[in-house]
C-alpha cells in the first residue's frame, strides 16, 4: 500500500485540487450525457453506471485512501478534546437566512463543550398564514408578493428541481405498501405564500448592524414536522454544511414540506464511538428543551401582553440566559411541531439515526413533547462478521469499496472494542441492547443493488417487518452506495426520484388528518 512522503509531489492540496477540477468535469460530463440519452432510457432498461461514472469511482476511491492513510498516519492533538465536524478539503455552502431558493438556512452551536453544531433548513411554505391551510382555495386566490431585492448569493450546486424530467427508478419495493392510491405530487405552496414579505429587518443594538433574515411572527405562524438529518461520509469525513449536503437537504425541506435539522456531529478520529452517536442524542434532547422554551416563553409573553402596565414588544417575553441573548430558536419556536419529529440517516449516519429512535423509544414521555414518528434510513452503514452475498458479489463496488469501509470503521470504534458485530456496526448482533425491535417506529430503507451493504439492510428491514413494523425498502436498481447524496449524483433523476418517493412514504406519518398522502 503506498503512502505519499512528506516531500512527495503529491501533497494533499495538490491532489485534492486535481481531483476537484477532474470531479467538475465529470460532473459535467453525467449530465451532458443524461440529456441526450434521457429518453432512451424510459424506452429500454438501463445499463450499469456509464464510463463517467466508473472513471469518476477510480478518482474518488483514491482520494478516500489518501485522506484515510494521513488519518492513520497523522498523531491526534489531544489538547484539542473539542472534537471537529468538518475536513478542511470540504467544499461548504455558505447558510442564507434568506428565502432566496425557497428555503432559508442558519447555523446554531449549540453544545459549548464541543463542536457540535446544527443547520436549520426552513423551506417557504412555512410562511403560509395558519388560518389558510384549513381553505385550500384561499391559496389559489392569494397573490404572490414581490420578493425583497436582495443580492442572491450562488448556489454551490447550481440546483433547478423543476427542471428534471419524470423517470422510471426501476426500483423494487418490499414490505407493506399500505393504500396503493396515489394522490398527484405536486406542490401546494409556490413561491412567497404569505401576506407578509417573508423578510424582518432587526436591527442589532450591540454592534449597529441590521439582520438581515427571516424573523418570524409570534402569532398565527404555520407549524411543519421537524427532520433530524445525519450526514453520511464514513464518519471521518463530511458535514451538515457541506455544498452535496446542503442540496439534499433543501430538496428534502421542499418535497416533504418539513423542517430539516441537519446535525453537524463529531467526526472520528478526533473522536471515536461513542461521541458522533452521542451527539446525535444530544440533538434530540436538545428540540424537547427547546420545545418547553418555546411554551414558557409563550405563556410569559401572554402574562406581559396582559398586563396594562407593560406594552413591550414580543422580544421582551422571550426567556434569555445570563449574557441577555435569548435561548430560544426563533424559527423551530415559531414553525416547528415537536410531536411530528422523523429521524433520516444517510450512510453512517443512519446508523446514529437507528441508534436515536432505540434511546427515544425507551426515553418514551421523558422526550414530551418530542415525539419520533418514523426514521428513514439511507444505504445504511451496516456490516457483521459473517459476509452476505452482497458483500462477496460487490466487495470492490464503486466510491466505497468493502477494504476503505472496514479501515473507517477503524478510525471510528477504539481499538479494545472493535469488532464487526459491534452494536453500532450490526444491528442484530447478539446481546443487541435496547428495546425490543417491535417497539421501532415505522422505518423506510432505501438501497441500492450495487452496494455491497445492500443485503444487511434488507436483513434488519425483514426482521422490523416480522414484528409488525412497517418497514418497507426501496431498492434501486443499476444504483451506487450513496447514489442520492454524492455531490456528482445529486443532479441524477434517480436521485430526484428517490427523494420524492421517501417524501411519499413520510407523509403518511407527518400530515395532518385530511392532507395524508397515500403510499
Amino acid at each position: 500500500m503506498y503512502v505519499p512522503k512528506p516531500n512527495s509531489i503529491f501533497t494533499h492540496d495538490s491532489i485534492s485540487v486535481v481531483f476537484f477540477r477532474f470531479g467538475s468535469a465529470i460532473s459535467r460530463l453525467i449530465l451532458q450525457t443524461g440529456e441526450i440519452h434521457r429518453e432512451r432510457e424510459r424506452e429500454r432498461p438501463r445499463e450499469m453506471p456509464g464510463v463517467a461514472v466508473k472513471l469518476y469511482s477510480v478518482f474518488f476511491k483514491f482520494l478516500l485512501k489518501h485522506r484515510l492513510q494521513n488519518l492513520i498516519q497523522d498523531p491526534l492533538d489531544e489538547s484539542t478534546p473539542f472534537g471537529v465536524t468538518s475536513r478542511p478539503e470540504e467544499t461548504v455552502a455558505s447558510a442564507n437566512p434568506l428565502f432566496t431558493d425557497g428555503v432559508a438556512t442558519k447555523d446554531i452551536h449549540i453544545d459549548p463543550f464541543t463542536s457540535l453544531s446544527i443547520r436549520i433548513f426552513l423551506p417557504e411554505s412555512a410562511l403560509t398564514p395558519l388560518e389558510s391551510d384549513s381553505n385550500p382555495s384561499s391559496k389559489s386566490s392569494r397573490a404572490k408578493p414581490k420578493r425583497p431585492n436582495q443580492d442572491a448569493q450562488p448556489d454551490l450546486v447550481n440546483q433547478n428541481l423543476n427542471n428534471l424530467q419524470p423517470y422510471n427508478t426501476r426500483r423494487n419495493s418490499y414490505g407493506p405498501s399500505g393504500n396503493s392510491a396515489e394522490e398527484p405530487r405536486t406542490s401546494r405552496y409556490g413561491g412567497y405564500s404569505n401576506e407578509m414579505d417573508g423578510l424582518n429587518l432587526i436591527s442589532g443594538a450591540a454592534t449597529g448592524g441590521v439582520y438581515r433574515g427571516y424573523a418570524p411572527a409570534t402569532e398565527n405562524s404555520r407549524r411543519l414536522p421537524v427532520m433530524l438529518q445525519f450526514h453520511g461520509g464514513g464518519w471521518v469525513s463530511g458535514s451538515n454544511g457541506s455544498a452535496a449536503n446542503d442540496f439534499f437537504c433543501r430538496r428534502i425541506a421542499k418535497l416533504c414540506d418539513v423542517i430539516v435539522v441537519s446535525v453537524g456531529y463529531r467526526l472520528a478520529p478526533e473522536s471515536r464511538f461513542p461521541a458522533a452517536f452521542e451527539d446525535g442524542l444530544t440533538v434530540l434532547n436538545w428540540l424537547g428543551k427547546q420545545a418547553n422554551l418555546a411554551e414558557c416563553s409563550k405563556s410569559l409573553g401572554n402574562a406581559i401582553d396582559s398586563d396594562n402596565e407593560f406594552k413591550k414588544s414580543d422580544s421582551h417575553g422571550h426567556i434569555v440566559d445570563a449574557f441577555g441573548a435569548s435561548m430560544v430558536e426563533p424559527w423551530l419556536a415559531a414553525h416547528g411541531d415537536p410531536t411530528r419529529c422523523v429521524l433520516l440517516g444517510v450512510s453512517c449516519g443512519a446508523n446514529i439515526a437507528d441508534y436515536v429512535a432505540r434511546k427515544a423509544v425507551e426515553a418514551g414521555k421523558l422526550l414530551d413533547p418530542v415525539k419520533v414518528v418514523a426514521q428513514i434510513l439511507l444505504y445504511p452503514f451496516f456490516v457483521g462478521s459473517v459476509p452476505t452475498h452482497s458483500e462477496l458479489k460487490f466487495a470492490n463496488s464503486y466510491f466505497y469499496d468493502k477494504a476503505m469501509c472496514l479501515l473507517a470503521w477503524k478510525l471510528f470504534l477504539p481499538e479494545e472494542e472493535f469488532s464487526l458485530d459491534h452494536p453500532a456496526a450490526n444491528p442484530l448482533a447478539s446481546g443487541r441492547e435496547g428495546p425490543p425491535l417491535k417497539l421501532m417506529p415505522p422505518t423506510l430503507t432505501v438501497v441500492a443493488e450495487l452496494d455491497w451493504m445492500r443485503d444487511r439492510a434488507i436483513a434488519y428491514s425483514e426482521e422490523l417487518r416480522k414484528v409488525n413494523v412497517d418497514a418497507p425498502v426501496l431498492d434501486y436498481k443499476d444504483a451506487v452506495h450513496e447514489f442520492a447524496t454524492l455531490d456528482i449524483l445529486l443532479k441524477t433523476p434517480q436521485a430526484q426520484a428517490c427523494a420524492e418517493d421517501i417524501a411519499i412514504w413520510v407523509k403518511k406519518y407527518i400530515s395532518l388528518r385530511g392532507h395524508e398522502f397515500s403510499y
